[in-house]
């Protein structure tokens, strides 16, 4: 081992966080929930979004009613049930509630980040792990994403703590933490593997390196990385034996699956992900400051330059986002950036222990950092991206429930042509959008084609609630370019809903309500009875 290396191991060790220190982390896992429950006050009693209220939420009430994991108000998509047992436990202590929801999702995103903090201390220091903490906890993606009823959040966390644990060589808890991690989201079984496969590689790569030494991880086998899969199989199984598929119901398999296995695709979706891991809503300067950092020398304090994260430890990350990076790409048939929750941490972690061993005012690129994550939770960026992944999502749920109040008191015995998630929002009180059910005629979106069949019967309804499906940037530079938008259209479910002007006027009615925010609108429109 290389002088350098030894000074390395023995600071990390130094910094890194006693196994009996409850109490201090206790404080901190206080202290996080405390500052995520002040800054999501105002969303805290928001009404269910998107898949929120389209699975994960009825999946979860399906198990607090029956204390089934196999949902009856949905078609299982094969998920794990971790996540929803934890918020049928709490709705069983609390009462079913929005407010209790959320709070639950926001103690596992606290858990998240004190497993982040943990994870960044052994690889690094306190400095940096302080900043990490931070910015990811202000990131849009993961701040929307700490309220929000979802897996790959939760799925992260538990990710990071079996992360430090394998750093802190202690199999057993490795194992603990990725086996709940695969329980929480399938997908958390990518980090394990691309573990085993870097502690394959590791062996020559190292001979030929002496810097690769120590290796993190020592302790951890491969039989311990297997054994992580083991409770999901059992989940798997389980899930075979009382649904008849394993994966999910055909139609999701087809979706994020059978459909996705595509040779042009595929290269296209990698592109998209890198964007998120290091552009995506202000990414781009962090992955800018690390960069131009790498030309600078390291720091030198008292005569010694300021360390790097060990090379191995480095290497173990690396893997897990090129994991993360491959599987993503041909799987899933939204490109969702919460589905790189678990990684897009690691990239920030990497890109600040960068600025911080280079760069003498690393604190004030942090600052600025800090400042475009706060802008992009309430800016909508100049690019197509996800409702979720900022507060455009508050914007979308506060104009569908004052529309469906509208609906409530305007029109509260009339069927209602619409959309999902609409539909749901109004079938569903439970959801907490309306009071009284609604009988609804549903569309796929409302496009010219799905209008123009709506036409067609139109004594079926007697209303419309459209709104806008997908967030359109009002300048976006690759609006005039052809193939794109014929290549968004095949691959990535992409298309254009018309104005409510037009629904207006193609189905014979009349806009009795109408509301635009941010690039998203809501109408209800009222059919001319002839």
């Amino acid at each position: 081992m290389s002088a350098s290396a030894a000074a390395l191991q023995s600071r990390q060790s130094q910094s890194r966080p006693p196994g009996s220190a409850w109490s201090l982390q206790l404080l901190l896992f206080a202290l996080l929930f405390a500052a995520l429950m002040l800054l999501h006050a105002p969303l805290l009693r928001l009404p269910y979004f998107w898949d929120e209220a389209g699975y994960y939420i009825p999946v979860a009430r399906d198990l607090y009613l029956t204390g089934s994991p196999i949902p009856h108000s949905t078609v299982s998509n094969a998920h794990p049930p971790l996540v929803m047992v934890l918020l049928a436990l709490a709705w069983r202590i609390f009462g079913f509630s929005t407010l209790v929801t959320r709070t639950a999702m926001i103690m596992l995103a606290a858990f998240s980040l004190l497993g982040l903090f943990r994870l960044a201390r052994s690889a690094a220091n306190l400095e940096i792990a302080a900043a990490v903490t931070v910015l990811t906890a202000i990131y849009p993606v993961f701040f929307t994403q700490s309220s929000l009823a979802q897996l790959d959040l939760p799925a992260a966390g538990l990710t990071f703590w079996a992360l430090a644990a394998y750093i802190e060589d202690r199999p057993w808890q490795t194992v603990l933490w990725f086996s709940l991690a695969a329980l929480a989201k399938e997908t958390a079984v990518l980090a394990p593997f691309a573990l085993l496969a870097w502690q394959v590689v590791a062996p020559p790569v190292r001979r030929w390196r002496v810097e690769l030494s120590p290796a993190p991880g020592r302790k951890t086998h491969i039989f311990h990385l297997l054994l992580t899969i083991f409770p999901l199989a059992c989940w798997f199984a389980y899930h075979r034996a009382r649904t008849g598929f394993i994966f999910g119901n055909p139609d999701f398999f087809r979706y994020n699956v059978a459909t996705t296995l595509n040779l042009l695709r595929i290269p296209i979706a990698f592109a998209l992900r890198l964007w998120q891991l290091f552009g995506y809503f202000g990414l781009y300067l962090l992955t800018l400051a690390a960069l131009l950092a790498i030309f600078r020398p390291p720091r030198v304090e008292n005569t010694v330059s300021r360390p790097r994260i060990d090379i191995g430890i480095q290497a173990a990350f690396v893997s897990i986002i090129l994991a993360y990076l491959l599987f993503m790409s041909a799987v899933g048939g939204a490109v969702l950036a919460r589905y790189l929750l678990p990684v897009s941490p690691l990239v920030i972690l990497l890109l600040v222990a960068t600025l911080w061993r280079r760069l003498r005012y690393w604190k004030l690129i942090g600052v600025a950092i800090a400042l475009a994550f706060l802008s992009g939770l309430f800016t909508n960026p100049p690019y197509g991206f996800s409702l979720e992944d900022n507060l455009a999502y508050r914007d979308f749920v506060v104009m569908h429930a004052q529309a469906s109040q509208f609906l409530a008191m305007r029109y509260p015995n009339s069927t209602v042509l619409t959309a999902w998630p609409a539909s749901d929002e109004l079938t569903r009180p439970w959801l907490a959008y309306v009071a009284r059910p609604f009988q609804v005629v549903r569309l796929e979106d409302f496009t010219p084609s799905q209008i123009d069949t709506a036409a067609r019967a139109r004594n079926r309804y007697d209303v419309v609630f459209a709104f806008s499906t997908k967030y359109h940037p009002p300048h976006n530079p690759f609006d005039d370019w052809a193939t794109w938008q014929r290549i968004k259209e095949k691959y990535f479910g992409f298309h254009r809903d018309l104005s409510p002007e037009q629904i207006a006027q193609r189905l014979g009615g009349n806009i009795s309500s109408r509301k635009e925010e941010n690039g998203l609108w809501v109408a209800v429109i009222a059919l001319d009875k002839q």
